[in-house]
């Protein structure tokens, strides 16, 4: 199980590629660099926010999860 530290990583690496990729979309259709910012911002804070909530979820979820050996005393 991921900590709550490197679930918090994981998400602000993951947004930040993502908002880059949508703020590069998004000026090539507007040709607007304020807007492609201030979409590219609004993206990286509510998608981090629902990829951690999404992230906690799959913690508890068991499925696609090997056990892990057991140990013999």
């Amino acid at each position: 199980m991921d900590s709550n530290t490197r679930s918090i990583a994981k998400a602000i690496s993951y947004r930040v590629l993502g908002s880059v990729s949508t703020g590069v979309i998004v000026f090539i259709f507007s040709g607007d660099a304020t807007v492609s910012v201030g979409v590219g911002v609004l993206d990286v804070v509510v998608k981090m926010a629902l990829y951690y909530i999404h992230e906690r979820i799959w913690n508890h979820i068991t499925f696609g999860r090997q056990r892990p050996p057991e140990y013999e005393i």
